[in-house]
């Protein structure tokens, strides 16, 4: 990888951790629910850049943003890291079936059920111990991720077409 690559790759994820922090300034009604914008830039480095660029820039969001937050090895990050670490690895493996399979909307919504999926799985097999709870509040998490896909994808697709220009 050419050393201007990795300084784009770097300042990439510079921005997920800004868009990861300010993310946490917009009041939600559930403490935890988030727009998951720095996925946006997860997914830019995967089309961009490939899987080694994405998890890196995944695990190091997930790692500070937690140590700037104070979240650090407790609930929530054990959420956010299962959530990008799998989101990630599905839109790669998306990502590989090519573009006519999946455009980069189609890459997100994967990447966003995937987040969604493994947070309930994690909250039932870490925290909440309550099988009907996690199935009462799945179709709720799992439409929001509808929206959040469907948005995070659009941007995405823009800022794509702004730099192939």
């Amino acid at each position: 990888m050419r050393s201007q690559d990795k300084r784009r790759i770097a300042t990439l994820a510079a921005y997920a951790i800004v868009l990861h922090l300010l993310e946490r300034m917009i009041p939600t009604p559930i403490p935890w629910l988030r727009l998951g914008l720095a996925n946006i830039i997860t997914l830019l480095a995967l089309i961009i850049y490939g899987l080694r660029a994405a998890l890196f820039i995944s695990l190091i969001r997930v790692l500070l943003g937690s140590l700037f937050i104070g979240t650090f090895l407790g609930p929530g990050f054990i959420l956010s890291l299962g959530g990008a670490l799998t989101s990630t690895f599905a839109m790669a493996g998306g990502n590989l079936l090519g573009e006519r399979v999946f455009s980069p909307m189609g890459l997100s919504l994967i990447g966003a059920y995937s987040h969604v999926l493994t947070q309930l799985f994690l909250a039932y097999l870490i925290f909440i111990r309550q099988f009907e709870a996690i199935l009462w509040v799945a179709p709720f998490l799992l439409t929001l991720g509808l929206l959040t896909g469907l948005l995070n994808g659009l941007i995405c697709i823009k800022v794509l077409q702004e730099i192939k220009g």
